[in-house]
């Protein structure tokens, strides 16, 4: 009974519009227009959702170019330390194109560093190492490591 009394109340109330039937009605209307939902027209919506998708294209394009960047910086490392390589970074490197180069600022000090090195490998760079030197100080150390080597000579050789 009780059943009863409440299906009929609530279809007098769904018919005057106050109350229960409006709430299905959103639900309704949401699940099948998303557009709606959002408050935009249809058109609105697709140009919505091709924007995200765009932006979100070009997000990920710049994260494989940065990640191929580093990739990049490991190799150049690994080959100037003599460090075996990574398969992983070539593999990034090709997912970004074989494109990639070192970023700016990293190419400006690696540069640095080749030209320094470049310097002290040069003859120039040698003598430059030579008059740094503390000549009389390697005279010394040469004069007490012949005379250990003599000395230790003369105690296991008898004829000396």
């Amino acid at each position: 009974m009780a059943f009863l009394m409440k299906t009929m109340i609530s279809n007098q109330v769904k018919n005057l519009g106050l109350g229960g039937g409006s709430e299905e009605k959103k639900e309704e209307g949401g699940a099948s227009d998303p557009a709606a939902a959002q408050g935009m027209s249809r058109e609105e919506y697709e140009e919505y959702q091709k924007q995200i998708i765009e932006e979100k294209m070009e997000r990920d394009a710049a994260f494989t170019q940065k990640k191929a960047e580093r990739a990049c910086l490991r190799v150049h490392l690994r080959e100037k330390y003599r460090l075996p390589k990574s398969e992983m970074d070539e593999n990034q490197i090709q997912m970004a194109g074989d494109d990639v180069d070192l970023p700016e600022d990293l190419r400006k000090m690696v540069d640095e560093d080749q030209e320094e090195e470049e310097d002290k490998d040069s003859i120039l760079g040698q003598l430059q190492n030579l008059q740094n030197m503390d000549l009389d100080a390697i005279k010394e150390k040469a004069q007490a490591t012949f005379s250990e080597i003599k000395q230790t000579a003369e105690q296991k050789c008898a004829v000396m």
